[in-house]
């Protein structure tokens, strides 16, 4: 079940996502981070000041009273930005992320956005494509990664983030 989450729910999401993206956890997924990059991917204090925000929204894919799966939603002007798509690393390729973004969609259009936008590493080709099948679009636009205490580079490449659009 996807529904919004909660202040209560930051602990659970907060290990999840670090257990999505980083760490030896993340590599029994597809969608890992740890060959790019060291140390955590959000924290309790990140995600409170996320939560505070009231331009942000944050849903939850629960089974069993768990919550398996999460993607930070932003509405920045006419865009809904979408940040932070997760499922637990042992849940990959079940159809949960199509399902969150699906849903993704649905909230956009509740705002009556125009369009989703998000950063992807540029050297996540894998993780590209997959967006690319479910109509996004590589936009053209580049920024540089931030360098920053969370976001510790290890990566012999350099990274930067690519945006990718879906107009809906």
């Amino acid at each position: 079940m996807i529904t919004k989450a909660s202040l209560q729910d930051i602990p659970a999401l907060t290990v999840l996502i670090n257990s999505a993206y980083r760490g030896e956890t993340s590599k029994k997924g597809w969608t890992t981070e740890a060959n790019l990059l060291e140390g955590k991917r959000t924290d309790e204090q990140e995600m409170t000041e996320i939560f505070l925000d009231p331009k942000n929204t944050i849903l939850k894919y629960t089974e069993n009273d768990q919550i398996i799966g999460s993607v930070l939603l932003v509405e920045k002007g006419q865009q809904l930005y979408l940040g932070m798509l997760t499922v637990s690393p042992e849940l990959q390729n079940s159809g949960i992320g199509k399902k969150m973004l699906a849903e993704a969609e649905n909230h956009a259009k509740a705002l009556g956005l125009s369009s989703i936008i998000m950063t992807v590493i540029s050297v996540r080709d894998e993780l590209i494509a997959w967006y690319k099948r479910h109509g996004y679009v590589d936009t053209g636009e580049r920024e540089a990664f931030p360098v920053s205490e969370i976001h510790v580079t290890i990566s012999e490449k350099p990274l930067e983030f690519i945006y990718l659009e879906k107009v809906i």
